[in-house]
């Protein structure tokens, strides 16, 4: 009885840990299309199934820690890019692995784009599309593992 048990735990544990992967809640390196290095941290959190994300961290060599978003249109103007929440209102599509219907902010034009949020390899690389009219681009964020 105590091995069963044991062993429905342990099984209960490692599906739980690979379910957890295949969503974009975590945290996230996101990598600059030009240079290839890693940009800044961004945490995804589900607040009832509707995810945000904010900058946690600046990681760029030349990173301004102090930047702020002076060409942004809402209440995000002049705010600091540090703490900003740059991913807003994205909810899981239903049957799919897919999270859409919120915006992502580009803090460097200040533009807000409609965003799809695709877990890929496990869930170890987030595929972040920010769209207009249907024209847009796909960036790859790599997971943080601790």
């Amino acid at each position: 009885m105590i091995k069963t048990s044991l062993a429905a735990v342990v099984l209960a544990v490692f599906a739980t840990g690979a379910w957890a992967q295949n969503t974009p809640v975590g945290a996230w390196h996101s990598i600059d299309d030009k240079t290839k290095e890693v940009k800044s941290e961004i945490v995804i959190t589900d607040n009832g199934g509707v995810l945000s994300g904010k900058v946690v961290k600046l990681l760029r060599k030349d990173a301004r820690q102090d930047a702020v978003c002076d060409l942004c249109t809402d209440d995000r103007k002049d705010k600091p890019v540090l703490g900003m929440e740059i991913i807003r209102g994205a909810r899981k599509a239903e049957g799919k692995d897919v999270w859409e219907g919120g915006k992502i902010l580009d803090p460097e034009n200040g533009k807000a784009y409609t965003l799809r949020l695709t877990p890929i390899e496990g869930g170890k690389k987030l595929e972040v599309r920010g769209s207009v009219f249907g024209i847009g681009r796909t960036q790859t964020w790599i997971r943080v593992t601790n």
